[in-house]
């Protein structure tokens, strides 16, 4: 990005400035808006060469979804209907969410009766420890399009408290099936590496799936869906540490020797442990999300509990190696580790690629500059932009700029997936459906765009007032001659 320049206004009583009209019958911005849009192009990069000062819309072809000017027709609602579309989906969601809350309050309160209260304190702030360092890393991870605060407390309080009850009770039906077909097995080896993944990874699941159903506008992709089963599996193993804590600290009498060797295990070597698995599923599930409907994202659902339940299994089997277990774990443990992270950045990547890709299908219809869809869709980019936008004090704009933009890109994408469904079924309701949030999007990123350039030209003019008042004074004070005697 450019250091930002000046946006020269046209000089009193100069011709009207002559705006491009696209062929294809596509939103052009109205005069100010245009005017907007050039001055951004000085803003975010280097002017174009000579003879593409607009931006090469004159011999654009549109794209395969904006061709016509009817695709961006949207009729007015009706104005007998009261409620919007999404109205049920939103009390459907805060219903869930209190009830979802309840139960893990409940379920907290439960266990802090069985283990007693100063204990449930002392263990529960250990567990926060971990609790935070996987909720941070996916802060991190989500930063560019966060998930709606709702959804990620309504993913955590599944996993902190309706999965782990199913898990108490699912658990204690399947482990007499698994031990009646295995009489000579060791029940707590069957119960670490085959119960204990199978339901436990089934249940933090169905979270998953649940969110994919109730959140389905903003499951964009395999970064979202390390997010949603990530936050899932971070409530679980927050009530899970809590409990193990709490045995540990109750079988030594109060002896805090096996309770640091247990925190330093689970809360220190091993705080991504249930993320991890719980993530390949959400990997799975986000991608079908992005490609498909709902039959593929309940296919890839079943598939991605095989990698969650071998990877969940592979580390319960390894506790019972005795003192090769630190072996193991630097050996196996933490190569899967470092393979998940360079997963997490080649996703990342991925995402970025597509989100430029489908930005830059809006720069002939006017709705980006060229130079706008590097600063939206890249890291360098969107570091400098926030850098500039720091210098007026319009960080929190240029955020929403960019969150609004990479949302964009995701639901065009959608568009393209639906627009291959037909024009009969679920794909064609939710191609319309998204063409609306589509329109609704467009017109709030011009809106902040128009803002965040407006704060910015208001700033480049105090600061020219300033100085010319500086000019001025330093002028006079120079020009000062003492009186004559």
């Amino acid at each position: 990005m450019s250091e930002p320049g000046r946006w020269q206004p046209p000089a009193p009583g100069a011709p009207e400035q002559q705006y491009p009209q696209d062929p294809h019958g596509q939103p052009q911005y109205g005069h100010q808006q245009y005017a907007q849009q050039q001055y951004a192009q000085q803003q975010y990069a280097q002017p174009l060469p000579q003879g593409n000062q607009n931006f090469a819309q004159a011999n654009a072809q549109g794209t395969a979804l904006s061709h016509t000017s009817e695709y961006w027709v949207h009729h007015a609602p009706d104005p007998r209907r009261k409620k919007s579309p999404g109205a049920a989906v939103k009390v459907t969601n805060l219903i869930l969410l209190c009830a979802f809350a309840l139960i893990t309050v409940i379920t907290l309160a439960f266990f802090a009766i069985s283990i007693g209260a100063n204990v449930f304190l002392i263990c529960g702030a250990l567990a926060l420890i971990p609790l935070s360092i996987c909720v941070a890393t996916l802060m991190w991870i989500d930063r560019w399009e966060p998930e709606p605060i709702s959804a990620l407390i309504l993913g955590f309080c599944w996993g902190a408290g309706m999965a782990v009850i199913t898990t108490l009770v699912v658990g204690s039906w399947v482990q007499p099936l698994l031990m009646s077909g295995a009489s000579g097995a060791d029940a707590d080896m069957v119960g670490a590496v085959v119960q204990a993944p199978m339901v436990e990874e089934l249940c933090k699941g169905a979270g998953v799936l649940l969110l994919f159903f109730l959140r389905r506008k903003t499951f964009d992709g395999p970064i979202d869906g390390v997010v949603y089963a990530g936050i899932v599996a971070a409530g679980f193993a927050f009530t899970e540490n809590i409990l193990y804590f709490g045995q540990a600290l109750v079988e030594t009498d109060g002896a805090t020797g096996g309770l640091i060797a247990i925190f330093v295990l689970r809360g220190l070597m091993s705080p991504f442990a249930h993320v991890m698995f719980t993530a390949t599923l959400g990997v799975c599930v986000g991608w079908a999300a992005r490609n498909g409907g709902t039959s593929l994202v309940l296919g890839a659902w079943v598939v991605g509990l095989v990698p969650a339940m071998a990877l969940h299994g592979l580390w319960n089997g390894s506790s019972f190696l005795g003192a090769n277990f630190f072996i193991v774990y630097i050996v196996l443990q933490v190569p899967l580790f470092i393979l998940f992270i360079l997963g997490v950045i080649l996703l990342r990547r991925s995402e970025a690629k597509l989100t430029r890709k489908r930005l830059a299908e809006y720069v002939p219809s006017g709705w980006f500059t060229q130079q706008e869809v590097p600063m939206l869709a890249t890291g360098g980019g969107r570091r400098r932009a926030l850098t500039w936008s720091k210098t007026f004090s319009a960080a929190p704009l240029m955020k929403e700029f960019i969150r609004l933009a990479t949302r964009l890109a995701f639901t065009r994408q959608r568009l393209l997936v639906d627009a291959k469904g037909g024009k009969r079924g679920a794909a064609a309701g939710r191609f319309v459906s998204g063409q609306a949030l589509e329109m609704t999007l467009l017109n709030k990123i011009a809106a902040v765009r128009s803002d965040l350039l407006g704060r910015h030209a208001a700033t480049v003019w105090n600061l020219q007032q300033l100085q010319a008042q500086q000019l001025q004074a330093h002028q006079q004070q120079n020009n000062w001659q003492p009186p004559v005697q």
